[in-house]
Formats: structure tokens, C-alpha cells, sequence
């Protein structure tokens, strides 16, 4: 979809479709009241006929009356003007795309001042045109026989504004953003059978022609280093797994050059091993390398938009799948840290994975902070549903920075605990650690106190996505599918506390 962005004259266009906000209690902006006169109150008379009040949530379209040369009249609700944000203003840009997508080929978009909001037109255009931009994204490369009329119509969006300039700068930002949203949306809607631990390399690998230093280990490697938590979730596939590092350098003058560390957890499919899945959902499976796709789609986006900081990112790629190598309940194994693990079920794999590669990514990299992301547990979507995430964190200033970055964009945050007594649940008879405890209680808890063991005390985070990785509907500017959930939070948290 093409957006631009002009300055805004006394003359609306006189073809297409034509947006314009209302704020709370049928409020038009001037242009909208210029409009209405001139229409003999039709927009008036149409908000009140289909009692749309301009509340944040509401869309109404009107085919556009005689003597207007336009296809139609889209009002999108703002809201009571002290309460439009950049989230309102996002969203009221997803809207636009779905209620115009299939009806319409172009739109136009007048954004003007409007007393009691706070941000100046140029940066509202920019927050509509991200929305409509994240709003627009559809997975449908599969798609061999779909009708026409089942595909979008809508191909550009024109934003007129005051200071157009500005607005477009401030778009681009979030164009590269949204590159990287999209670029973890697709891997993580890849098929399993097409996207697996090399061909997920590769995707990495891709990197490089945005100044991204990206290196692949391979088996071989790993088994030098030790890494024998993460190969023995992958030892029962015919598919090589690898652990793959992504290194940015966008502060090389920083007075601190140590960076700050993502890690991801990819299985590509997970059927559980040998303590396999019931077979209803496992479908699902293929995105459970969700972790290793937002890690992915966030290195694209810090480096597409040049942030000011030094990160790397590191994923554990892998398949788990049952066969005759495949590792047993009760196998125990040494992970690159030294500590052994006995695994009493093969499907708590993604902390295994996870174990070597944040010992690696800490002992390699020294980082300021480490954020791990997983669709670790289910138990987690039975605390939380698909509302909020999990954060467990061993520091206080590094959860509060999550959650408050997690706010600014719609990605929410809920803190969970960890202490010594969920601690004691995991401790092995036979070996160092056990991947579970035993018994269904705090299943999410358990799993992150496992990864709490792996990160040698650096100031460390574990997301639990399992619940907002993957969408059921469509809502605001998430399309039904892949939500991308973790690239637009961290991505602020690199603004907000390393570019800030």
C-alpha cells in the first residue's frame, strides 16, 4: 500500500474516498462542518440516523450524496479530544483499512488541528498512516484461487495535512518499524514444512544488506561448545538445528559499547517429542518458533530505522519431533553451562533451547540486559488469556521499562513472580535440574525459574508470548494471524532507554 502526504488547501479531493475524523459527540473538524454545509447536513444527519457519536471505536460509511464527486464518506471516531493518543490515532488508521479495503482503490485522509488534542496534525497523519499501514499486511502468498472480490481493492492512502514534510518524516520511522512487523509475521505464519531451522537462518542471513553482522552455528559447532540442552530437543529431527547471532552496531562512539541482548526460542514445529501432543491444534505448532521470529523482525527494525544502540540478537532454531533418535523422558543432558538437566518431558522443550542460548548469549556478549521471548507455556494463556503477556524478570528497572514501554504501544505486560520457593520445585534428584516440576501447579512460574538458572545474574527478562503470538480475529492493527507481539514493545524499550 502507498501512502502520501500533502499539505491541506481550502479544496477536498473530488474523487475516491474521502476520511474524516470525528471527535466524541458528533464533533467535525472544519473540514467535515465545511462538508456537511455543503451537503445540506448529510453527515449530520447520517450520525445521528446510525447513532455514531464519534466515540474511539466507531466507523461509519456513507455513500457520498449527489452533487459530490466521491465514492464515499468514511467518518472515523477520535474520542473526547484530551484522550487522542498515537494508540487512538493507529487504530483509527486500521479502521480506515478495513472498512475501505475492499470498496475502494484510493482514500483520502484530512487530518487537521482540533481544539483540546494535543498532538499537532503532522505527527496525527503519521500515527493514522502507521495504523492503516499495520492494518493492511495479509498473508495470502498460498492463495491460488481467490475471487476477486475477496481481495483488497484499496492500494493508496493520501494523508492531507498541515506540515506534510514533517508528517512524512515522522512516517518513515515508522515504515521501518512496520517492515520489521511484517518480516515476523510472515516467518511466523510460514508453514513448518517450508519454514524450518535453515531455511529460518537463511531469513537471518538476509539481514546483512542492512549493516547487520550475522553468524550461523551450525551442529557441529554447538556440539564443540557443548551445547547439549538445545541439541537434544533436535536430535529426534531430520533437520539440522542451528543457533543463529545477530549483532547491530548502530552506537559504535558509546561510552559503553556492551549491548543489549535479545534471545529467542524457535522450534519450528513442535509436536512435543516423545511425550507428544494430542493431535487437535497441533497445527498451531508451526509459530511456536514465535520468540525467534519477534527477535528477528526487531533487528530488521533497529536496523532499517538506524537506532542509536548496540544489540544483538540470538535465536535457537530447532525441530522436536518423535523417532527412533529421538530424546527420552528421563534422559539427562549437560548443557553449555556446566549444568546438567534431567528431562522428564520432552515437550517443556523451548527452555532447553533456551538454557544454552542464553548461557551463550551472556557469556559471550556481556549485556547490559537480556530479554528472552517464547511461547514457553500454555499455562500462561490460562492466567493471563490473550490479553497480556507474562514478564518474569530478576530486575526491577528493567520489568518497569518493559512494562511501560509495552503500554506506549498496545503491547501489554503482566509481571509474574519468581522466588525460592518455585525455585526448589525444579531441583533434581538425578541431575542439576529437572525441565518440570512435577505437577501442573504455576506451569508458567516453573518454566521461567528453569531459565532464571541460565542467565548468571545479568539483569534479565523472560516473555512468555504463548498467549498473544497468534490472533483469532482481526482488532485495531493486528490482522487475524501472526500479531508480531514483542517487535513494537522492545522496539520502544531501545528508544525509550537507550536513544532516550
Amino acid at each position: 500500500m502507498k501512502f502520501t502526504f500533502s499539505d491541506l488547501t481550502s479544496s477536498l479531493p473530488t474523487s475516491g474516498s474521502l476520511v474524516l475524523p470525528v471527535l466524541a459527540e458528533r464533533t467535525l473538524t472544519p473540514a467535515g462542518t465545511d462538508l456537511d454545509g455543503k451537503t445540506g447536513g448529510t453527515l449530520t444527519r447520517a450520525m445521528a440516523a446510525n447513532k455514531f457519536s464519534g466515540k474511539a471505536d466507531e466507523v461509519l460509511t456513507i455513500v457520498a450524496p449527489g452533487g459530490v464527486d466521491l465514492d464515499h464518506i468514511v467518518l472515523v471516531g477520535l474520542g473526547k479530544p484530551e484522550q487522542v493518543t498515537d494508540l487512538i490515532l493507529q487504530d483509527a488508521g486500521g479502521a480506515i483499512v478495513a472498512a475501505l479495503g475492499k470498496n475502494a482503490a484510493e482514500a483520502s485522509v484530512v487530518v487537521e488541528q482540533a481544539a483540546g488534542v494535543a498532538l499537532e496534525p503532522s505527527a496525527m497523519a503519521a500515527e493514522i498512516a502507521f495504523g492503516a499501514l499495520l492494518r493492511s499486511y495479509r498473508f495470502d502468498k498460498y492463495r491460488t484461487k481467490e475471487k476477486p472480490e475477496a481481495k483488497p481493492a484499496l492500494q493508496a492512502v493520501s494523508l492531507l495535512t498541515k506540515g506534510a514534510d514533517a508528517a512524512e518524516k515522522l512516517f518513515a520511522d515508522r515504515e521501518a518499524v512496520a517492515s520489521g512487523v511484517f518480516l515476523t509475521r510472515d516467518v511466523v505464519s510460514e508453514p513448518a514444512n517450508i519454514l524450518y531451522p535453515r531455511t529460518l537462518a537463511d531469513r537471518c542471513l538476509e539481514l546483512s544488506d542492512l549493516g547487520v553482522e550475522v553468524e550461523v552455528l551450525d551442529q557441529g559447532q554447538m556440539a564443540k561448545l557443548g551445547m547439549g540442552a538445545l541439541l537434544g530437543v533436535a536430535q529426534g529431527s531430520v533437520r539440522e538445528p542451528y543457533l543463529v547471532v545477530m549483532k547491530y552496531d548502530g552506537a559504535p562512539e558509546a561510552a559503553d559499547k556492551r549491548p543489549v541482548a535479545f534471545v529467542g526460542k524457535g522450534v519450528t514445529f513442535d509436536t512435543g517429542g516423545i511425550s507428544i501432543k494430542p493431535a487437535a491444534g497441533m497445527e498451531d505448532m508451526k509459530w511456536d518458533m514465535g520468540g525467534a521470529g519477534v527477535v528477528l523482525g526487531l533487528m530488521k527494525a533497529l536496523a532499517a530505522r538506524k537506532a542509536k544502540v548496540n544489540a544483538v540478537g540470538v535465536v535457537g532454531l530447532v525441530e522436536n519431533m518423535p523417532s527412533g533418535s529421538a530424546q527420552r523422558p528421563g534422559d539427562i543432558v549437560t548443557s553449555l553451562s556446566g549444568q546438567t538437566i534431567e528431562v522428564l518431558n520432552t515437550d517443556a522443550e523451548g527452555r532447553l533451547v533456551l538454557a544454552d542460548a542464553l548461557w551463550f548469549t551472556q557469556d559471550t556478549f556481556k549485556p547490559t540486559a537480556m530479554v528472552n521471548l517464547a511461547t514457553l507455556t500454555g499455562a500462561v494463556i490460562v492466567a493471563l488469556g490473550t490479553e497480556h503477556a507474562g514478564l518474569f524478570s530478576n530486575d526491577d528497572a528493567l520489568s518497569e521499562q518493559l512494562t511501560a514501554a509495552g503500554r506506549k504501544v498496545g503491547e501489554k505486560l503482566w509481571r509474574m513472580p519468581l522466588n525460592e520457593a518455585y525455585d526448589k520445585a525444579i531441583n533434581s534428584d538425578a541431575a542439576d535440574v529437572k525441565n518440570i516440576a512435577g505437577s501442573r501447579d504455576a506451569g508458567s512460574i516453573i518454566g521461567a525459574q528453569f531459565l532464571q538458572r541460565f542467565v548468571n545474574n545479568v539483569p534479565w527478562a523472560h516473555l512468555d508470548i504463548a498467549g498473544v503470538t497468534w490472533s483469532k480475529k482481526d482488532a485495531g492493527t493486528i490482522p487475524k494471524g501472526a500479531t508480531s507481539f514483542g517487535v513494537r514493545l522492545l522496539d520502544r524499550y531501545v528508544a525509550d532507554v537507550y536513544e532516550g
